[in-house]
């Protein structure tokens, strides 16, 4: 087995251990300073942190194994299935357990599992004509922006308890913003953070689509 795929199985084996500190509460009340200042305190979230390590380091390695097998010429059929899998099973995983915590809607979690699955298929179907899909500028972004908006998530979930008392509202946490006028809501932090890899990663699917909509034209025509 080749070194570049050697690091890619190091990362899908991280990712059982990212799920376990991701899911642990990110907000975790100081019950016992609340009861004495009857103000909300928050305990520092250790998991998170630990979470948040695990998480650039295994985004890391997504760029190493692709550095190596470019360097050393290893790149390999192995290496070109279990690479994207294992970005997707990262990232994906991490959006599921925000949407979990309140901290990412739902929704827009499932637009952008729609989107991985229709590229996913598309390559497939190109893959058995075949045909390989070049990655596009647009899907390099959209990688980008998806880790760079779960980084920013994880860093406000971090700094936040220790700065709670002095934030405006537009950065309180999904959990109270049900405190806020309509309009508030819609312009918190990590609102915009969702709406910016939402649109994002809408657009990267479009223009997968748009470049290799010929695929998807020849399958609906029924061969004579």
């Amino acid at each position: 087995m080749t070194t570049a795929n050697k690091i890619t199985l190091t990362r899908i084996a991280m990712i059982p251990f990212f799920l376990y500190f991701a899911s642990q509460p990110m907000l975790i009340h100081d019950e016992a300073t609340q009861a004495q200042t009857m103000v909300p305190a928050f305990l520092f979230p250790t998991a998170t942190v630990v979470a948040l390590v695990l998480f650039c380091v295994a985004s890391f390695t997504d760029f190493l194994d692709g550095y190596v097998a470019r360097k050393y010429n290893q790149v390999t059929d192995f290496g070109k299935f279990v690479d994207p899998l294992a970005d997707k099973l990262l990232v994906t995983s991490a959006l599921v357990l925000f949407a979990e915590q309140g901290a990412f809607a739902g929704w827009m979690v499932c637009v952008i599992l729609a989107r991985e699955l229709i590229i996913t298929s598309l390559r497939v179907v190109a893959a058995n004509k075949g045909r390989v899909l070049a990655a596009t500028w647009t899907g390099k972004v959209k990688t980008c922006v998806q880790i760079g908006g779960i980084i920013v998530i994880y860093l406000y979930y971090i700094i936040y308890p220790s700065v709670a008392m002095d934030l405006p509202a537009w950065l309180i946490p999904p959990q109270y913003v049900q405190q806020l006028s309509g309009e508030m809501q819609a312009f918190t932090l990590l609102a915009v953070v969702g709406w910016v890899v939402t649109l994002v990663t809408i657009y990267s699917g479009y223009d997968y689509l748009r470049k290799n909509w010929d695929i998807i034209k020849d399958g609906a025509v029924k061969e004579k």
